[in-house]
């Protein structure tokens, strides 16, 4: 995808050989003070799955696509997935899908990568990805007490959609939906 900010920064799509950093970095993510707001699943959970899952979740199928961010030296700064939805289909909250769409999971930049204008490039990058898969709209879920990741979905082009669902993992909790139209 290129270099970000002029930092040599390079954001691309993961590789089935890259397992190994997958699973690493989703690891760190689970790690981030506010994951318990952006991840549904914790940290023990992750650490447990084998060696398979995390072949299998690199190995993308047809309706994913997860980007990263290299730093020059190589270390994975950060990453963003999207999941293809279908119309006709219905949604992880029990709703109906009404047009080909993008949803973007696992949003997740190192602390010491952010603030530089890097999950601007991610979520680039997913949403053109998206669109290459003739989605119609990317959305996103952000917990409503996760102001950091709202103010970035906002500067990247998302807007709230006025949909609320309770959070899977507290029904007292709130997510609110965010997206981008074609």
């Amino acid at each position: 995808m290129g270099v970000v900010g002029g930092q040599g920064y390079v954001v691309r799509a993961v590789r089935a050989e890259e397992w190994r950093e997958v699973k690493v970095l989703r690891l760190d993510a689970l790690r981030d003070p506010v994951a318990h707001l952006a991840f549904l699943e914790t940290y023990d959970v992750a650490a447990e799955r084998p060696d398979s899952f995390w072949q299998e979740r690199a190995a993308q199928g047809s309706g994913v696509r997860q980007f990263i961010a290299e730093a020059p030296g190589g270390e994975w700064a950060g990453s963003v997935t999207v999941l293809l939805e279908e119309a006709g289909s219905e949604d992880w909250a029990g709703y109906a899908v009404e047009r080909r769409q993008g949803h973007v999971v696992g949003v997740f930049v190192r602390p010491e990568h952010r603030a530089n204008g890097l999950i601007q490039k991610l979520l680039d990058a997913g949403v053109a990805w998206a669109w290459e898969q003739e989605a119609e709209r990317v959305r996103l879920f952000v917990h409503a007490d996760n102001p950091r990741a709202q103010g970035a979905y906002l500067r990247a082009g998302f807007k709230p959609t006025g949909l609320v669902v309770s959070f899977s993992k507290n029904e007292d909790e709130r997510e609110l939906e965010f997206a981008l139209d074609r």
